[in-house]
């Protein structure tokens, strides 16, 4: 892995999940050295926080908590913008 990464945080989802199914593809694969395979499960790890990441900010943008007649929440509505 001499070539050099862009920052995890610079990528949007859809490149973030796809830079990891190719790092988890190689892992798999067996073909790196024990170094390389370090830091491919490292850049691993960081891209699966951060795709984690966007999809719960994702999921609250679009979701609202409900709360029941007492105040507890109770589920998650669609959020309504309008």
């Amino acid at each position: 892995m001499t070539d050099q990464k862009p920052d995890v945080a610079s990528l949007d989802f859809e490149a973030a999940l796809a830079e990891l199914e190719t790092i988890v593809r190689s892992l798999e694969a067996g073909d790196e050295s024990l170094d390389a395979s370090i830091a491919l499960y490292q850049r691993g790890e960081a891209l699966k926080k951060h795709c984690e990441a966007r999809l719960k900010d994702a999921r609250m943008r679009i979701e609202q908590l409900t709360f029941d007649e007492k105040g507890q929440p109770s589920g998650a509505a669609q959020f309504d913008a309008g």
